[in-house]
């Protein structure tokens, strides 16, 4: 915990076509969480307007993108903590 925390940018796509697409900030691991409740299907968010776009279920447009829904609310950005190795400390063990 040594590093200070990230500025997350106002407006990120995990679309590499998009102009919002930053691979590097996307590498860390970015959690949303939208109206208190941490969401995993999210696939563009915009903290200044208050949206977030998921997916539509399995539907696909005709160029075979997800199409999404947008839905807005409190959208909070995060960077998610990274996975704890096994067999670390804090790791129940049998026997």
């Amino acid at each position: 915990m040594a590093d200070p925390p990230q500025e997350m940018p106002d407006r990120l796509s995990l679309d590499p076509r998009s102009p919002f697409f930053d691979e590097t900030v996307l590498s860390r691991g970015v959690g949303i969480r939208f109206n208190g409740q941490e969401k995993t299907n999210v696939e563009e968010y915009c903290i200044s307007e208050g949206w977030i776009r998921v997916a539509a279920g399995r539907s696909r447009d005709r160029y075979g993108n997800p199409m999404t829904i947008k839905l807005k609310g409190k959208v909070e950005p995060f960077i998610e903590d990274p996975a704890q190795p096994s067999g670390g400390e804090g790791a129940a063990s049998e026997g």
